[in-house]
C-alpha cells in the first residue's frame, strides 16, 4: 500500500510514507517551527520515494494525548489531502502507537508521555488486556495502581520513560522496572496499525473529529 503517517504529538515531529516495498523517514526537533517545517518536510519524505498525496491509499497520525498545537497542526495538514484527493484519515491513540512494539510481552507494560505538572498520560496493558486505560494522571495516582498489582516486574516504553522510572523506583518497593535504551521509529508503527483497522473495517476519522487531547487546555480549564 501507499501511505503517510505523522506524529506531532511531542516537540519533536515525525513523518514517514511508503510506497509498497519502499519508505522514507524523517524526524526533526525543530520546537516551535513546526507549522513551517510540516508541509515541506511531508513533500520532501513523499518525493524521495517518488509518491504524489494524489497516490495514497490513506493517511494515518496519532490523534492524542499529545501537544495541543503539534495534534491540530497534523490533523490540519492531513485533511487537506483528504479535501483535494479524498485520501482517508485513520487516527491511533500516540499511546497505542509507542507501545505496539511491545503487545506481546509476558510482563505489564506501562507506556508514558511526560504531561507536566506532576502527571503522565499513561496506559497500563498485559498482552491485550489493558489494565489502565489512556488517561492523564497524577504520578502518585499510577504508584498507587502498580503497587496494587501482582507483578513485580514491569516494562517501561514510551517518549519519557526512563523519566517515569526515575520518579517512581523508590517508591514502589518490590517493584523491578525494565526499558529499553537508545531511540527508534514508532511512527512506522503507525502503518501497521492503520491496516489492521481497514482489514477489520473500522471507519476512518469523520469530518467533525479531532484530536484527542485527553486533557482540557488551560482556557478551557479556567
Amino acid at each position: 500500500m501507499k501511505a503517510l503517517a505523522l506524529d506531532t504529538s511531542l516537540t519533536k515531529i515525525t513523518i514517514c510514507a511508503k510506497n509498497e516495498n519502499q519508505s522514507c523517514s524523517l524526524t526533526l526537533d525543530v520546537g516551535m517551527r513546526q507549522s513551517e517545517k510540516i508541509l515541506p518536510s511531508i513533500d520532501f519524505v513523499l518525493g524521495q520515494i517518488n509518491l504524489t498525496p494524489a497516490e495514497l491509499d490513506y493517511t494515518v497520525l496519532t490523534k492524542g494525548p499529545g501537544s495541543f498545537t503539534g495534534l491540530r497542526l497534523a490533523i490540519s495538514a492531513l485533511k487537506a489531502i483528504e479535501l483535494a484527493y479524498d485520501v482517508p484519515i485513520y487516527g491511533v491513540s500516540t499511546l497505542e502507537c509507542f507501545s505496539f512494539n511491545y503487545q506481546n510481552f509476558d510482563k505489564p507494560v506501562i507506556c508514558v508521555i511526560d504531561a507536566k505538572k506532576n502527571r503522565f498520560y499513561s496506559r497500563i496493558f498485559l498482552n491485550e488486556n489493558i489494565l489502565l486505560n489512556d488517561g492523564d494522571y497524577e504520578v502518585s495516582a499510577l504508584i498507587q495502581e502498580i503497587c496494587k498489582m501482582k507483578e513485580n516486574d514491569f516494562f517501561v516504553c514510551g517518549s519519557d520513560a526512563k523519566l517515569f522510572v526515575d520518579i517512581v523506583k523508590e517508591q514502589c518497593v518490590g517493584k523491578k522496572f525494565l526499558l529499553l535504551q537508545g531511540t527508534c521509529v514508532e511512527t512506522e508503527n503507525l502503518f501497521l496499525i492503520a491496516e489492521k483497522m481497514i482489514e477489520q473495517k473500522i471507519p476512518p476519522v469523520k469530518d467533525f473529529e479531532g484530536p484527542e487531547y485527553i486533557r482540557p487546555s488551560d482556557a478551557e480549564a479556567k
